[in-house]
């Protein structure tokens, strides 16, 4: 959809109450940044861009309607935002009958099934220790090349990197619990970097089991570089092996509905 389109739609969603708000992105000092669009200031929507920015928009959506329940919100919404809002939907987060999004394309990403759905490019992550002599694949079938014990090591030095900012937690879409098991402070305790052992990241890729959607903000947000799509992505995949479930692909998915019996990976 062009730009122009896009306003258009927006403007008309506001002036006939379709939606009581919009989100998308508006140029701030430069810098565009989330911004709800309203019908009493529907003249700021000439304002309204697109990217290159991303936030979970989605995320904020299902906070409004925590405070509004008959709020509608309308929302741009990419690939992989249609996934969470699949999620959010499927743990009851959201109600998809109050959700209005307008389908906005992005570049092509590195996923195989996925092709429209993230500003990421395939990359390599970042070397190891100089002397482990290698880089980390971009893949997971890269990574399963490497030997067990190059893997271990890896991850090892890549969790040792945190330096827990929450900046993955926060940033991510399907995060939504009151409360949350990773601010225990024995995961990564305050004034212990680097950690003793990785429980803060080992806990959360059991967590994202079977809800991350693959947007990529966590890595975006690092700031240490952890390559946490690969690591969320291979949990994601052996999820997919053992119970046939696959994440975001419907609203009314039921979360971990097994597919036949469980299968081993082979």
């Amino acid at each position: 959809m062009m730009n122009r389109e896009l306003k258009n739609q927006v403007k008309q969603w506001l002036d006939q109450g379709v939606v009581d708000l919009f989100f998308a992105y508006r140029m701030l000092d430069g810098h565009p940044l989330p911004h709800a669009f309203t019908k009493d200031r529907i003249e700021e929507v000439e304002e309204l861009v697109t990217g290159p920015a991303r936030y979970p928009l989605e995320k904020l959506a299902g906070r409004i309607m925590t405070f509004y329940p008959e709020a509608v919100v309308g929302l741009v919404a990419r690939e992989c935002d249609q996934r969470a809002l699949n999620v959010l939907s499927t743990w009851n987060q959201v109600g998809p009958e109050r959700v209005k999004t307008i389908p906005l394309s992005c570049c092509p990403s590195n996923l195989k099934e996925h092709s429209d759905c993230t500003y990421l490019e395939p990359h390599v992550s970042g070397t190891c220790k100089a002397e482990m002599g290698f880089k980390f694949g971009s893949t997971t079938e890269d990574v399963e090349l490497l030997s067990p014990e190059v893997r271990f090591n890896h991850w090892m030095y890549e969790f040792g990197k945190c330096i827990k900012c929450y900046g993955c937690r926060n940033i991510c879409p399907v995060c939504f619990c009151k409360e949350c098991s990773l601010e225990h402070p024995d995961l990564v305790g305050t004034g212990r970097l680097p950690p003793e052992i990785p429980l803060f990241h080992i806990v959360r890729a059991v967590h994202m089991a079977g809800r991350c959607i693959d947007c990529g903000l966590c890595e975006d947000a690092c700031p240490a570089e952890i390559p946490l799509r690969l690591l969320y992505t291979k949990v994601n995949e052996i999820v997919k092996e053992v119970f046939g479930y696959e994440t975001g692909t419907s609203p009314g998915q039921s979360p971990f509905q097994v597919l036949g019996e469980p299968r081993m990976p082979g």
